[in-house]
């Protein structure tokens, strides 16, 4: 450290360091030299916010796997996000440490996964089909 422009009480010491930047800073840039698209920046910087909210500002240097488990199970079974949604948030955490922390995320044990819907199959009448049906040569049965 050295010393700066003399202030009221004498020499004011200056930090040859910059300031640390913010966590969400640095996710924003390390986003941005990696080319993801704004729409990407904006959704993991809400999910490393929502994060920091749910485990009440701790730091997310602080937490690991344990916090990453608790997380994505309050999503699934609290606030019961689709499987997708729960797999964006995932996402976004794992980006955070592998990039922006440069720690590497281990074995998240049991998270409890949202499930995703079952999908039915469609099937139509011969009356709701229509005459279309033979026009197009779609048959039933």
């Amino acid at each position: 450290m050295g010393t700066g422009w003399l202030g009221v009480n004498g020499p004011v010491a200056v930090s040859a360091a910059p300031p640390r930047r913010k966590l969400l800073d640095q996710l924003r840039d390390t986003l941005r030299s990696r080319h993801y698209s704004r729409r990407t920046e904006l959704t993991y910087c809400l999910w490393v916010r929502r994060f920091i909210y749910f485990h009440r500002l701790r730091h997310p240097a602080e937490m690991a796997e344990r916090e990453i488990n608790a997380f994505l199970t309050h999503l699934a079974f609290e606030d019961k996000v689709s499987a997708s949604t729960q797999n964006q948030a995932l996402s976004a955490l794992l980006f955070l440490y592998r990039h922006v922390l440069a720690h590497e995320i281990g074995d998240l044990g049991e998270v409890i996964r949202a499930r995703k819907p079952r999908r039915l199959p469609v099937v139509m009448t011969r009356e709701e089909q229509g005459p279309c049906s033979v026009i197009s040569g779609v048959t039933s049965g």
